[in-house]
C-alpha cells in the first residue's frame, strides 16, 4: 500500500507567534504516527515560485494523512498557524509502482 504525504510550502509573517503552531501541531502528528522527511532546510528553486519553508510529512497511508489533517488536534494547531503563516499544502498518496 502506498504511503500517504503532506506536503507543504510555508511563509511565516510572525516568527514568535508561529512557535504556538509548531508546539500544538505536534499531538496530531504523534497521533497519526506522521514523519517529517523534509523540514525546512536548504534548497534551490530552479523553476516557479518558492515559499521560503518546505514541510514533507509521511504517513502510513493516504487515509491516515487525510485523517490526521482532519483531526480535533489538527484543528486546534491549525487555529495558531493562521495569520502568522501563508502556506500551501496538498495531501497526497505516494506512488508505489514500478520505477525506472
Amino acid at each position: 500500500m502506498a504511503k500517504g504525504y503532506w506536503i507543504a510550502r510555508v511563509d511565516v509573517t510572525d516568527p514568535e507567534g508561529y512557535k504556538a503552531y509548531v508546539a500544538a501541531n505536534a499531538a496530531a502528528f504523534h497521533k497519526f504516527k506522521g514523519k517529517f522527511l523534509v523540514r525546512g532546510g536548504a534548497f534551490e528553486a530552479p523553476e516557479g515560485v518558492p515559499r521560503a519553508r518546505t514541510v514533507v510529512i509521511e504517513f502510513a497511508d493516504f487515509a491516515t494523512a487525510l485523517a490526521c489533517y482532519h483531526s480535533p488536534e489538527y484543528a486546534a494547531a491549525k487555529a495558531h498557524r493562521l495569520g502568522r503563516a501563508e502556506a500551501d499544502l496538498i495531501v497526497i498518496e505516494g506512488y508505489d509502482g514500478p520505477q525506472p
